[in-house]
């Protein structure tokens, strides 16, 4: 090899300095390539040298044979050291990686790691601007630290930000719109075909079914605690349906059974065995069997009728109920 490769390799190297160990180091506890204590070690699979990580990667992408004995290897071949390698490396005992800050902490090479984090004398230890400012800064950029340039930074980097997140929510909401036009323009069409023939009928119901079922499956089950609690006349507070609507929309509702499941909030809707007060408590045992669907954010729930099979035919009504509570609903 030339001297320019030694040259580029020997600026690179890493290493422990051997002069921070206290005491006499093993030499098979060196490095081959850089001569310092092994950091992160790694040997190779046959002859089982070992060497610095980075050392034998940055000495691998050059030239790929054992540095010592010339045999071929390549990175993926290299391995972790034997278990009492590394514990013999773990005893070394050496100075802090601030000694040059003043630090004088003689310690164990395996908390070495967790003592320079934590290290008083350590000049990139993270510690709050006593100023007002709340910002953590490098100790040692500290006496540079200017509050009011910083918080501007941070307010341009965190507009910045905004500004991408709002780009990206509004490509979003271009897309989901235009899926939603697709898909409505889908529904038309088959809307069409099924008026004009019978066995596309059949598979546009079906398509419909399972878009109502894939939609109750979104949403969680919920469980009510107070059946009495029911407001069987909605329509006395428009508010209160308006914000039952649009919390189904936004729940991703199908469109086409939104204005259904509304009209089933009241209880002239209502299946038989739910058709007034008496009967519903006469049939207030059955209640407990309904699989309940939760509608986001609000005291209601959707009992859709792919739910609740199991249930009378006078106790549920196609394609579900809505359930409106004055509470009582978790």
């Amino acid at each position: 090899m030339n001297a320019c490769f030694f040259y580029s390799f020997w600026s690179f190297v890493m290493g422990i300095e051997i002069n921070r160990f206290q005491g006499e180091v093993d030499e098979e506890l060196l490095c081959p390539i850089c001569s310092s204590v092994l950091e992160n070690p790694l040997q190779a699979p046959h002859c089982e040298h070992a060497f610095c990580s980075a050392c034998i990667h940055e000495w691998l992408s050059r030239q790929p044979t054992c540095p010592v004995d010339r045999q071929n290897i390549t990175p993926p071949q290299l391995r972790p050291v034997p278990r009492i390698l590394r514990n013999l490396l773990y005893r070394l005992q050496l100075t802090c990686d601030n000694s040059v800050y003043g630090c004088t902490a003689i310690l164990k090479l395996d908390a070495l790691e967790s003592h320079v984090q934590e290290c008083e004398f350590n000049p990139k230890r993270p510690v709050p601007c006593e100023l007002g400012c709340g910002l953590v800064v490098p100790k040692d950029e500290l006496k540079e630290h200017n509050c009011v340039r910083e918080l501007r930074s941070l307010m341009q980097a965190q507009q910045s930000k905004l500004v991408e997140v709002q780009a990206e929510v509004a490509e979003s909401k271009f897309q989901m719109g235009e899926q939603k036009r697709e898909l409505q323009l889908l529904k038309d069409y088959m809307l069409a075909m099924r008026n004009a023939n019978p066995s596309l009928r059949i598979l546009a119901d079906q398509m419909e079914a399972d878009e109502v079922r894939r939609w109750a499956e979104t949403l969680p089950k919920a469980r009510v605690l107070r059946w009495g609690g029911m407001i069987s006349t909605p329509d006395t507070v428009l508010q209160l349906q308006a914000m039952i609507k649009r919390a189904l929309s936004e729940s991703g509702c199908p469109p086409h059974i939104i204005q259904d499941l509304m009209e089933n909030a009241h209880e002239r809707r209502w299946p038989t065995g739910l058709s007034s007060l008496e009967i519903r408590q006469l049939n207030r045992r059955q209640y407990e069997n309904y699989v309940c669907r939760r509608i986001p954010g609000k005291q209601a729930v959707a009992v859709m009728a792919c739910d609740n099979g199991h249930m009378n035919p006078d106790m549920i009504l196609e394609p579900g109920l809505i359930m409106i509570f004055a509470h009582g609903v978790e």
